[in-house]
């Protein structure tokens, strides 16, 4: 039996943050079938605001999108080489 993940996910704080912009957590989240790139950013509300003086996450998604793969080299032997020295 195979584990399920369909509309589930998880954070991890980011130990490679190194500006304040970088996310403080860092996961994947699955949405109906797709997966997902998840970021999270500790706040606080502001003055005046509804979430005053509470923390929340602030979350960000972007699709995971596949990366195409890397054209292979066809290897060359020397019997694999055409012949194109004149005979003299």
């Amino acid at each position: 039996m195979s584990y399920d993940n369909t509309n589930s996910g998880m954070l991890a704080r980011n130990d490679r943050k190194e500006k304040d912009t970088h996310p403080d957590f860092k996961g994947a989240i699955n949405i109906d079938g797709k997966e997902y790139w998840l970021s999270a950013w500790t706040r606080e509300g502001k003055p005046g605001g509804k979430m005053e003086g509470r923390k929340y996450f602030s979350l960000s998604v972007s699709p995971k999108e596949q990366a195409a793969p890397a054209p292979q080299k066809k290897a060359t032997t020397f019997d694999q080489l055409e012949d194109d020295i004149p005979a003299w």
